[in-house]
């Protein structure tokens, strides 16, 4: 009995120690990943079928998930994920992918209830780099620097924005005219004789003012430049030749005008208008046939609307029996063309902006915020005067100035925004952080979606004299738009740094990596991680944005 009761204590002791012993492995014992497809940071050629993640121990099977986003931060499908039969991998099949930066995300609990979340990227194929307002700068095409697209109206621009709004309306205003002279059926002689006149007029007025914008733009591209170069901006860049074509076409208006065939004018007004399309915001979107037709529709449009307008304040001024007969057809006309004016406008916001709320960070967006505070009051007039039609009146006189005046407001405003980005500028980021025991320097350039080398320069205090260097430096991108998505962590390795920014009695140690490590617009933070050599861990964190 006695040698049972000794051996009762001595096991109970076994028995915790081997549990304390256990204890620390079974706490450190979580799921990690311990390999991806496709490999995290990887081009491919071609979409991946699927994306998998192993773990190096069983995962529960009914909480989290994995999801891939693209470069807009949506994500690229709704299939559902499965779980291996040994639960130690988790996967999703794929549509086919485009060309672009994905952004694979997962999030687990393993099997001892913890969970585990990461992110990480991969691209298939080439690319283009991200769109911000540098995709609308002019210059590019010439192959100058030093200059950035619009994005804010300043005074000194006042004469750019003047021949903008200028030749904004003779266009819009000739082209009117020709389309209303190729569909009008039943013409008066009255009609014939003031389209005539009027648009002779118009096509004077546009080749003048086509002349002075084109004038003034290309001043402006060539600011700086040698007069060798002004050669190549009408002979080897598309904006240059486009304006070219648009003088051509201006002077074969006269011939127009004159050939009694309602195609060739119908032709004419297109030819310019799909011009203009292709000059315009939309040339620089994908998918490019879509974004110009919008844009050449919403011209259409625009150029119907006015011109019928511009035509019935002229009958209403000369001769007040035509401009009833020329109202009925307006007005119905004019109804369709600014349901499609907000149709075209609506789908080409949503093209050009990633949401909303970017309305509110360029002077783009104050500008169609205002615009389309006028076309509701066009709107409003519209429907007395078409009140006043049906009814068997003449229109209003002073609605008819009304109208016409907030055409004239409305192509002010075209003529500015048209020529500013929709887009905000991206500049790079770079903070320094001092400390009395350390100091940090972060650096994103150029801070953009897509492409960008991150740069981390840490200062340890030296200890005895002796050089102090980081066990170990982490880098990670956190999505504050999406906190549900796992940390992003770039790959920065050490290199030497040639700037002068020592420190007495500190340690420089530097970091770089170059990658698309920023897959999506939007607010995000960087965390760095430094290991000391002493395994203290030191953490900072700062928040930037891009567009």
């Amino acid at each position: 009995m006695t040698l049972k009761r000794g051996i009762a204590p001595a096991l109970l002791i076994l028995m915790m120690l081997a549990s304390w012993a256990y204890a620390p492995m079974q706490a450190h014992a979580h799921a990690t990943a311990e390999s991806m497809v496709p490999e995290p940071n990887t081009q491919m050629n071609e979409s991946p079928p699927k994306v998998e993640v192993h773990f190096n121990e069983q995962i529960e099977t009914g909480i989290g998930g994995i999801q891939v986003l693209d470069s807009t931060s949506k994500p690229v499908t709704e299939n559902k994920h499965t779980v291996s039969e040994n639960r130690k991998e988790i996967s999703l099949e794929l549509p086919k992918l485009g060309e672009g930066v994905y952004t694979v995300s997962y999030s687990i609990v393993s099997a001892d209830g913890h969970p585990v979340s990461g992110s990480y990227i991969f691209v298939v194929g080439n690319p283009p780099n991200a769109r911000d307002a540098s995709a609308f700068d002019l210059h590019k095409q010439l192959g100058h620097s030093g200059h950035g697209a619009t994005t804010e109206v300043t005074v000194s621009e006042l004469l750019l924005y003047l021949s903008r709004g200028l030749y904004y309306a003779a266009l819009l205003l000739s082209t009117g005219l020709m389309l209303w002279y190729g569909m009008l059926r039943n013409k008066t002689e009255v009609h014939r004789k003031l389209f005539g006149k009027w648009g002779l007029w118009t096509i004077r007025g546009l080749l003048i003012v086509s002349l002075f914008y084109v004038f003034i733009h290309a001043r402006e591209l060539m600011e700086g430049q040698p007069t060798s170069d002004w050669a190549k901006l009408f002979t080897k860049t598309e904006v240059g030749i486009s304006w070219l074509i648009l003088l051509v076409l201006a002077l074969l208006g006269f011939l127009v005008l004159k050939s009694g065939s309602a195609i060739i004018k119908i032709l004419w007004a297109a030819a310019l208008l799909v011009l203009e399309g292709f000059n315009g915001h939309a040339a620089a979107y994908e998918p490019k046939w879509y974004a110009l037709l919008l844009d050449i529709v919403h011209l259409a449009g625009s150029a119907i609307w006015a011109g019928g307008l511009a035509f019935l304040l002229v009958l209403w001024l000369e001769e007040r029996k035509d401009a009833g007969r020329f109202a009925a057809a307006f007005s119905r006309v004019a109804w369709i063309s600014i349901v499609v004016l907000t149709i075209t406008g609506l789908l080409s916001t949503f093209l050009f902006l990633p949401d909303l709320s970017y309305l509110f960070y360029t002077s783009w967006g104050i500008l169609l915020v205002i615009k389309t505070v006028l076309v509701l009051f066009v709107i409003v007039t519209g429907a007395f005067l078409r009140f006043r039609v049906r009814r068997g009146d003449l229109p209003s006189g002073t609605l008819l100035k009304v109208d016409v005046g907030l055409m004239a407001a409305i192509i002010i405003v075209v003529g500015i925004f048209t020529y500013i980005s929709p887009l905000p500028a991206n500049t790079p980021f770079s903070k320094h952080v001092m400390g009395t025991d350390k100091h940090f320097t972060l650096r994103i350039t150029p801070n953009v979606p897509g492409e960008n080398r991150f740069t981390v320069k840490i200062w340890l205090p030296e200890k005895s004299g002796e050089a102090t260097e980081p066990k170990r430096v982490k880098l990670l991108l956190r999505s504050l738009d999406k906190p549900d998505l796992g940390a992003i962590e770039v790959p920065v390795e050490p290199y030497k740094d040639e700037e002068i920014d020592a420190f007495p009695d500190f340690t420089k140690s530097t970091y770089q990596a170059k990658g698309p490590f920023i897959p999506f617009p939007g607010k995000w933070m960087a965390e760095v991680r430094i290991l000391t050599p002493e395994d203290d861990e030191i953490v900072f964190t700062e928040e930037f944005r891009n567009y």
